[in-house]
C-alpha cells in the first residue's frame, strides 16, 4: 500500500471513476474504524464516524494535494470527526495517578509490552487500550500498529513532533499503569530481573 497506489485511485476518482473509492475505502476501512473505537470507545459511535470519515473523504478528495500520505491525511479527518463527537457529547475518562511510574519501570513494561505474543496477552493489550482516555488510545494505536512515525502523527493531530513525544511519553506511563496490573507478575519479574 504505497501512496502511488492511492495516488492512481485518488486520480481515478476525481476523473469521474467512483468504483475506484472502493479500493480506498478497502485499504483504510478497518484501521479508520480502530482508530475512531479507540477515541470514542463506542462501537455505534465508532462505526457512525468512520461512515462519516469516507464520506468526507469522497466530497473532498480533490482538495488532497498530496503534501503528505494519503494515510496521513484520513487519518486526519478520522481524528477530527472523533474530537466533534466528543465536544458533542462531553464524555470524561477518569484514570487514576501514574506519576510515581520511572522512566525503568517504563522501559520494563514496554519490554513486556513486546514480549506479549499470544492471542490471550493481545486481547489484554486491546482490553487495556480501551481502558484509557480517547486521545491516548488513538497515538499509541497510530505509534505501534501502524508503525507511523512522530512527525507523521504530529501531522495528523495537529501537533508539533515535541508535543507529540511527551503525549506519546504519558499515553505510555498510563498503559503501563494498566497493564501492570493485567500482565502476569512472573513476565514483570522476568524483565525486571534482566535489566539489573
Amino acid at each position: 500500500m504505497t501512496q502511488i497506489e492511492d495516488t492512481y485511485y485518488i486520480t481515478k476518482i476525481i476523473t469521474g471513476d467512483t468504483k475506484a473509492f472502493a479500493v480506498l475505502v478497502d485499504r483504510y476501512k478497518d484501521l479508520v474504524f480502530t482508530l475512531a473505537l479507540r477515541m470514542l470507545k463506542n462501537r455505534e459511535e465508532a462505526e457512525e464516524v468512520a461512515q462519516d470519515t469516507f464520506i468526507k473523504v469522497f466530497k473532498s478528495i480533490n482538495k488532497f494535494k498530496g503534501d503528505s500520505k494519503f494515510s496521513t491525511w484520513i487519518y486526519r479527518i478520522t481524528y477530527n470527526s472523533c474530537l466533534d463527537v466528543l465536544k458533542k457529547y462531553k464524555q470524561e475518562y477518569k484514570l487514576d495517578p501514574i506519576d510515581e511510574y520511572t522512566e525503568r519501570q517504563l522501559v520494563t513494561f514496554e519490554n513486556a509490552f513486546d514480549a506479549l505474543a499470544d492471542k490471550e496477552q493481545r486481547q489484554t493489550i486491546e482490553t487495556c487500550l480501551q481502558k484509557l482516555p480517547e486521545e491516548d488510545g488513538f497515538l499509541l494505536t497510530l505509534y505501534y500498529f501502524e508503525e507511523q512515525s512522530i512527525d507523521e502523527i504530529a501531522k495528523i493531530v495537529g501537533l508539533t513532533t515535541n508535543n507529540v513525544k511527551v503525549k506519546l511519553f504519558r499515553s505510555r506511563k498510563k498503559l503501563a499503569y494498566l497493564l501492570k496490573d493485567s500482565l502476569e507478575p512472573e513476565i514483570i519479574e522476568h524483565y525486571e530481573r534482566e535489566r539489573k
